[in-house]
């Protein structure tokens, strides 16, 4: 799919919550980070939904099923049905439908989410390489997951058995810190067996489709904090986003994001669903948007002007995505970063 490469993030003048339809958000790291609401998420939503934006939670973490997801929500105090929960575990669980018979046996390694997932698609969870299963699906199994799961896995596949991963993420966001995700757990069964997974969460079509089966979204707006699963997915589907800062996503990371990890926008938090973005604009040989202004150097990024942080970001942005052009951007951004407090 050939795409227009985004030199910078882009404006609007009318609110998210109104340019879109639906919000497609993520939740570690978005709405939530271990267990706990983000700041300004609760109140940002429910802001969101009664201006009549459809917000449906999409993530990767395949642990937790949608009927528990939407309960926590709910208790945050973000009303949600299971309806609008959209997992990985029920993207690669429809992925497996379409090549294996109804009521096929599948090896489980992960946590209910996937064995929920697999039922609602006419499929049984098995626990053993002996049930004799049509297919192996490893997903998020929380940090108590046994490390005999993942010889069960390599047991099946060396047998043969096509193999599925949820996703494969290799962190993911708790109230201590980063922790491995499922991606690290897929990674200690593909050294062992030599083989690949079909994977179905986000940044891969599958996940995208399975959202948009899910939700009819016409024009969606993906939410997320990660460059490399929501914003590569939204670039992925062609469709836009908003980068949030308030999970794994820093400044340098996004000042040097190759172009299919750029978002349309970038805001600091949920709050920026309920308002319009600024315009980046060309100023010279560099670019403006609020006071600030930035340019790219021989050697690093320069920045002058003061006022909002994120604007001195955005400005700063498109100096670097448009020296980098499709790939990622080399000068150093630290100093212009430290000045934004970013």
């Amino acid at each position: 799919m050939s795409q227009t490469v985004r030199t910078r993030p882009e404006g609007s003048e009318r609110p998210l919550s109104e340019a879109y339809d639906t919000a497609l958000l993520d939740l570690d790291g978005v709405v939530y980070a271990g267990g706990a609401a983000i700041a300004h998420a609760v109140e940002s939503l429910g802001t969101a939904r009664s201006g009549g934006m459809h917000l449906a939670y999409v993530t990767n973490n395949a642990l937790r099923t949608p009927d528990a997801v939407a309960a926590h929500l709910t208790e945050l105090g973000i009303p949600a049905k299971a309806s609008d929960v959209v997992t990985s575990a029920q993207a690669v669980a429809r992925l497996i439908s379409e090549q294996v018979p109804g009521g096929s046996r599948v090896l489980v390694i992960g946590g209910e989410g996937l064995r929920v997932a697999l039922r609602e698609r006419g499929l049984v969870p098995v626990e053993s390489a002996d049930d004799d299963p049509a297919a192996v699906v490893q997903g998020y199994g929380g940090p108590e997951l046994p490390w005999g799961r993942f010889a069960e896995a390599c047991y099946a596949i060396a047998g043969g058995v096509p193999w599925f991963a949820s996703n494969t993420d290799l962190t993911i966001p708790s109230a201590r810190g980063i922790a491995p995700g499922n991606g690290a757990a897929v990674e200690v069964v593909r050294i062992v067996t030599g083989a690949e997974p079909q994977v179905a969460g986000k940044p891969l079509p599958p996940m995208h489709r399975e959202t948009i089966l899910r939700t009819g979204a016409r024009r969606p707006l993906v939410v997320g904090d990660r460059l490399d699963t929501d914003i590569e997915g939204a670039f992925n589907g062609g469709v836009d986003s908003l980068l949030v800062l308030t999970g794994v996503t820093d400044g340098a990371r996004l000042l040097a994001a190759p172009a299919h990890h750029r978002p349309t926008y970038v805001d600091a938090d949920l709050r920026g669903l309920l308002a319009g973005q600024p315009e980046v604009e060309t100023a010279g040989e560099g670019f403006r948007c609020g006071a600030w202004t930035a340019t790219a150097g021989r050697e690093r990024l320069e920045l002058a002007g003061e006022g909002e942080a994120l604007d001195g970001l955005r400005a700063l942005c498109a100096a670097a995505w448009t020296a980098a052009g499709e790939g990622s951007c080399g000068l150093d951004g630290g100093k212009a970063l430290a000045r934004l407090g970013l």
